[in-house]
């Protein structure tokens, strides 16, 4: 039984060609504690239909003072205590901003 070397030698470059990466997910951060970190999310708002991503967020806690940032996949459930430290950015599946608010 012979074997076809043109199949053997094009399937990995196929499987490279296939492949395909996500969008980086925004994930949980955290600034140093220190001072207050009272979040104030009033002057934010006009971020919302941004992009969601890593560099967006760290401007966002920035921007609002808060310490904790914690991103909203869509459709996930969260918790609802109160942090007056923690800004709370929720996102759809375009990775588009839809919602910023503290607590």
């Amino acid at each position: 039984m012979a074997v076809r070397r043109g199949f053997t030698l094009s399937l990995p470059l196929l499987m490279i060609a296939c492949a395909t990466t996500a969008p980086e997910e925004p994930q949980y951060q955290e600034r140093e504690a220190g001072a207050d970190h009272a979040c104030d999310a009033s002057g934010l708002q006009g971020h919302i239909g941004h992009t969601a991503t890593v560099r967006s967020g760290a401007i966002l806690l920035e921007l609002s003072g808060a310490r904790v940032l914690r991103w909203v996949p869509p459709r996930t459930a969260v918790t609802m205590d109160y942090r007056p430290d923690r800004l709370t950015v929720s996102y759809d599946d375009d990775m588009v901003i839809t919602r910023i608010s503290c607590g």
